[in-house]
């Protein structure tokens, strides 16, 4: 069958677009397969996978978890600080309530952990049947079908969220630390929201507290002066902050005109993690440029006003097994329900992005890819399907608009040039996809792409591996993901470079069975050693060794 014929305004659409992507036209292209099999570890790692002091290799579960509370932090009160909330009520246009679950790397990580922990979620109640949901204090256990923790909403008006969450955090914070070319907007009333909003959670916490020293499990870029903000209402409790996005150079964060502030901040914590070691020390160079205080770099801490504050890295991960997996069928009936709902032929390969809509995570470029890899291997064409399953985030910031109308033209125009009568190269599917969903692509496919430009960590990557317990699949990786820094089984690629991601392509829709298996099996062992819950108890167990120091010291002082 021959390709659908394009317009003119198609044609010079992807042509100029196509120029954007494409880098030279004989370029010398390294092979973005690596060179070695077999995950990178060092001393510290392997020392904090061991849970016992006899060496005994311990898999951290619910259960190790639970016994590391009440060996290392009993009686303790844990609480978490998010502005996203694991649980979203809505009301339909039916009148009916509905309950959504939130497509958030942050929930996913974080939402196992209380599962096991217990104690208060603290998060902004975004829904529109919220109110309608809590009880007079703004409460509600959860989950709903077997309750284990306590989810306390906090409202925002219509002026917090815009200043706070539109404002200066994903103007401002979101493209300053991703260094995704996009100006980040600084504006001092979004400052005087996000400070206000801040305080707001602050006074929660505090009110929430049932006794003078919670840990406090303080989450993501939303909430940089909350650290401090506890401190000074609640001087004994233990912070851990957790940065999820990437931390720029000292240089880049200095554009920030409240950098000083955020630093300040931040070091309200008693420990702030980052996803990995650059990122510590791109927050250590800062801090020393920006900050009178003392740094040192070989503990990794960093003493502000008589106050230690240790900057770990604690790459974050999933649960293990994901949840999603138990009501999932076999890879042959994922596969099957996949091509039956797209239309596909059974003997149609199919690569698949997963995401929300954002310029940071290179949507536009890996549909150039595959573009490129049509047009250098023609052979492909009719023989794969390229999946990019995308919800709508943030639509309300030009920059995130545009991207969604780019996306559609730039598929539009890909299948234009491309497609047949019976067949499309590019499936873009906009809305949100439920975890069952997304595990059911994760099942069904060849391929999985993750082409961040920039990102703290990316969770999909990881779901990928965990979800293929045939030990199949190629996951095509970005060298500016931090999980490249520990799947390094997978294709690592530069995602500004076209023609190497088509080649990434190529290469693994060719990779024979066993190679796939090889390198899955490492990439699932390194998954399933550190989970979420090796994440958490990495944290847990340096809060409370700092807090058993702190209560000698106190002893030692009243002496």
């Amino acid at each position: 069958m021959g390709a659908a014929p394009m317009n003119n305004a198609t044609a010079t659409f992807l042509s100029t677009l196509w120029r954007r992507w494409t880098g030279p036209d004989d370029p010398a292209v390294a092979s973005p397969v690596p060179t070695r099999v077999g995950y990178r570890t060092n001393a510290r790692d392997r020392q904090r996978d061991r849970r016992f002091t006899d060496g005994i290799y311990v898999e951290w579960s619910p259960k190790t978890l639970t016994q590391l509370l009440h060996e290392e932090l009993p009686d303790v009160e844990i609480m978490v600080v998010s502005n996203r909330e694991p649980y979203i009520h809505n009301r339909t246009p039916e009148g009916e309530i509905s309950l959504q679950l939130p497509a958030s790397g942050l929930v996913s990580a974080l939402e196992p952990v209380m599962r096991t922990c217990g104690g208060t979620w603290i998060a902004h109640g975004s829904g529109s049947a919220d109110h309608d949901t809590v009880d007079e204090h703004d409460r509600l256990r959860v989950p709903p079908a077997h309750p284990e923790y306590t989810l306390r909403r906090v409202w925002l008006s219509d002026e917090e969220i815009d200043g706070h969450y539109y404002g200066f955090s994903n103007e401002g914070l979101w493209p300053l630390c991703h260094t995704a070319f996009v100006r980040p907007l600084f504006r001092a009333e979004d400052w005087e929201a996000y400070r206000a909003v801040n305080q707001k959670f602050a006074d929660v916490v505090v009110a929430e507290a049932g006794r003078e020293d919670p840990i406090v499990l303080v989450q993501d870029y939303h909430f940089a002066l909350l650290p401090r903000m506890i401190r000074n209402a609640l001087p004994k409790a233990t912070i851990i902050t957790f940065w999820h996005i990437p931390w720029p150079n000292g240089e880049t964060f200095g554009i920030c005109p409240w950098r000083e502030e955020i630093i300040d901040g931040l070091l309200g914590s008693t420990v702030l993690g980052f996803h990995t070691r650059q990122h510590c020390n791109n927050f250590l160079d800062a801090t020393d440029r920006f900050m009178e205080s003392r740094i040192d770099r070989e503990q990794g801490s960093v003493i502000l006003r008589g106050r230690d504050t240790l900057i770990r890295p604690y790459p974050i991960s999933i649960e293990w097994p994901p949840a999603a997996l138990a009501t999932q069928g076999s890879i042959a009936e994922c596969r099957r329900a996949v091509h039956a709902r797209l239309g596909l032929a059974d003997d149609v390969r199919i690569a698949v992005g997963i995401e929300r809509f954002d310029y940071t995570k290179g949507i536009l470029d890996r549909m150039a890819a595959v573009h490129d890899l049509l047009t250098q291997h023609p052979e492909w064409k009719e023989k794969i399907a390229f999946v990019q399953a995308a919800a709508p985030t943030r639509s309300k910031l030009g920059a995130y608009d545009k991207l969604q109308s780019d996306a559609v033209r730039l598929a539009d125009a890909i299948n234009a040039a491309h497609g047949t009568a019976g067949w499309k190269p590019i499936h873009l599917v906009i809305r949100h996809h439920d975890q069952r969903e997304v595990y059911e692509l994760f099942r069904a496919a060849d391929v999985c792409v993750v082409s961040s430009l920039h990102d703290g960590m990316n969770l999909v990557a990881k779901e990928f591996v965990a979800a293929r317990d045939d030990e199949q699949g190629v996951l095509v990786l970005s060298s500016f993901a931090g999980a490249s820094r520990e799947l390094s089984e997978a294709l690592i690629v530069n995602p500004y470079d076209t023609r190497a991601m088509a080649d990434a392509f190529a290469v693994a829709l060719r990779m024979p069975e066993s190679e796939q298996r090889d390198r899955m099996r490492l990439m699932r062992d390194v998954v399933r050693q550190r989970n979420v819950h090796r994440w958490a108890a990495q944290m847990l167990i340096d809060a409370a060794r700092i807090r058993r120091r702190e209560t000698i010291q106190a002893l030692t002082a009243d002496e």
